[in-house]
C-alpha cells in the first residue's frame, strides 16, 4: 500500500513529464526516418543538408541545458524572493512543452541525418521541415521568455495566487445540493479508526469519486480527519470508517506527495500570498506588503461566506458516503494575519492596510464570524496607537 499511495502522488506529473517527452521523440523519430525518403521536388547536395542537421540538432540539444538551468535560477530567484513553496512556474506546461519539443527535433535532426546515408542528393524537403521544426522551437522559446518574465514579476504573481485560490475556494465548498446530505444522516455501526502508516508525507488530493464508490459498495460511510495540506504524521488517525470496509481501501484514496499543491488545498493560496508579505517586510518593501494584502483581503472576503463544517457527499441515492474536513474560518485568518500583524509592528502603512482589511471583511462575513477578526484588529490598533499616539 506504501508503494502505491507513494506513486499515485506524482502520477500526474510523471504522466505529463514523461509522455510528451516519449511522443515528441516518437515524432521526430518518424519524420527523421520518412522525410528523407522522399524523391520528389527539387534536390541538394547530401553532404550540405547533413551539416545543416548536424548544426541544429547540437545547437537545439544545447538549448536543453539552457531550459534546466532557466527552470533552476527562476525557481532559485522564486524561492528567495517569494516563497520556497511557490512553484508555478516549474510546473508551467511551457517549459515541459519546449524541453520536449526539442528533444524531438533534435531526434529528427540526428536520425535523418543517419538515414540519408552516403546518397549524393537528398530532397529539399528535409532542409524545410528542419526550418520550420526550428522557427516552431523559437516561438516556443519566445513563449517560455514571456512565462519567465511574468514570473519574476510581482503583479503577475499575486494575481495568478489569488485566481487559484478563488477556483479553489469554489471548488472546495461546492454548491450544488446533489453532494450534500443532512447533517442529521445517522451513520452505521461499528467505527474503526484508520492510521497513517508510512513515513510523514502531505496530503494533496482525495479521490472523491473513488471513495464515494468504495463506500457504497460495502455500505459504510468514511469520514476523513484529514484535509489536503495536511502533513500525515505516521501512526496519527486520518479517517474513521462506519461499517466494514478495510483500511487499504480509505488510504487508497489518498494521494500523497512532498508539498503541498494547488489541487484541492483551499489555504495553499493564503499561505504564499502571507509568505511574500512577510518577506516583502524584512528588506522593508511595505509596498509590496500592501499589494499582497490587496489580494489576501479578497480571498478572506469570499472565506468569509464559505461553510466551514465538513463536506458531506452522498451517492447516487443521496445516502450519506464520504465525509470531508474543511478549514475553519479561524483558521483561514490565522493563516493569512496571525504572522503578518506581529511582524508589521512598525510598519504604519502595513498596519493601516490591515485595519483597512479586518473592517472590510467584517462587514463582509457573517456575524459569528466577527470575534475571530475582532480579536485581530484591537492587535492591529494596539500597535497603531503605540507606534502613532494620537495627538493631543
Amino acid at each position: 500500500m506504501s508503494k502505491a499511495a507513494t506513486a499515485a502522488a506524482y502520477r500526474h506529473r510523471r504522466i505529463l513529464n514523461a509522455e510528451l517527452a516519449v511522443l515528441y521523440i516518437l515524432a521526430g523519430l518518424g519524420l527523421g526516418l520518412t522525410v528523407p525518403r522522399i524523391r520528389r521536388g527539387p534536390d541538394l547536395p547530401a553532404q550540405q543538408v547533413i551539416g545543416v542537421l548536424t548544426t541544429i540538432g547540437l545547437g537545439v540539444l544545447g538549448l536543453v541545458a539552457v531550459i534546466f538551468s532557466l527552470g533552476i535560477l527562476v525557481g532559485r530567484w522564486a524561492a528567495s524572493n517569494y516563497s520556497p513553496r511557490l512553484t508555478q512556474f516549474r510546473d508551467t506546461p511551457i517549459l515541459r512543452q519546449t524541453f520536449a519539443f526539442a528533444l524531438g527535433v533534435t531526434v529528427f535532426c540526428i536520425s535523418a541525418a543517419f538515414t540519408i546515408g552516403p546518397r549524393a542528393r537528398v530532397s529539399m524537403a528535409v532542409l524545410i521541415t528542419a526550418i520550420v521544426l526550428l522557427v516552431l522551437m523559437a516561438g516556443l522559446l519566445r513563449t517560455l521568455q514571456v512565462t519567465v518574465a511574468t514570473s519574476i514579476q510581482l503583479s503577475p504573481v499575486l494575481s495568478s495566487i489569488a485566481a487559484r485560490g478563488r477556483n479553489l475556494l469554489d471548488a472546495a465548498y461546492p454548491d450544488d445540493a446533489g453532494t450534500t446530505a443532512s447533517p442529521a444522516a445517522p451513520l452505521p455501526a461499528p467505527c474503526t479508526t484508520v492510521t497513517w502508516p508510512n513515513p510523514t508525507t502531505v496530503l494533496q488530493r482525495i479521490q472523491v469519486d473513488r471513495l464515494v464508490c468504495a463506500a457504497q459498495a460495502a455500505n459504510a460511510v468514511i469520514v476523513l480527519r484529514a484535509a489536503p495540506g495536511i502533513t500525515l504524521q505516521c501512526g496519527v488517525p486520518v479517517a474513521d470508517i462506519h461499517g466494514q470496509l478495510p483500511a487499504s481501501v480509505v488510504l487508497g484514496g489518498l494521494v500523497v506527495g512532498s508539498e503541498r499543491t494547488f489541487e484541492q488545498d483551499p489555504l495553499f493560496a493564503f499561505r504564499l500570498l502571507t509568505d511574500i508579505a512577510l518577506r516583502a517586510l524584512r528588506p522593508n518593501d511595505p509596498a509590496t506588503t500592501v499589494q499582497a494584502l490587496d489580494y489576501i483581503e479578497d480571498l478572506l472576503g469570499r472565506a468569509a461566506a464559505a461553510p466551514t463544517e465538513p463536506r458531506r457527499v452522498t451517492d447516487q441515492h443521496q445516502v450519506l458516503r464520504l465525509v470531508i474536513a474543511r478549514p475553519s474560518w479561524e483558521e483561514f485568518v490565522r493563516t493569512s494575519l496571525d504572522d503578518l500583524i506581529p511582524a508589521a509592528a512598525t510598519t504604519p502603512s502595513v498596519l493601516i492596510r490591515l485595519q483597512l482589511l479586518l473592517e472590510r471583511v467584517q462587514h463582509r462575513a457573517h456575524p459569528d464570524h466577527h470575534e475571530v477578526l475582532t480579536a485581530r484588529l484591537t492587535r492591529v490598533n494596539d500597535h497603531l496607537t503605540k507606534l502613532l499616539p494620537p495627538l493631543a
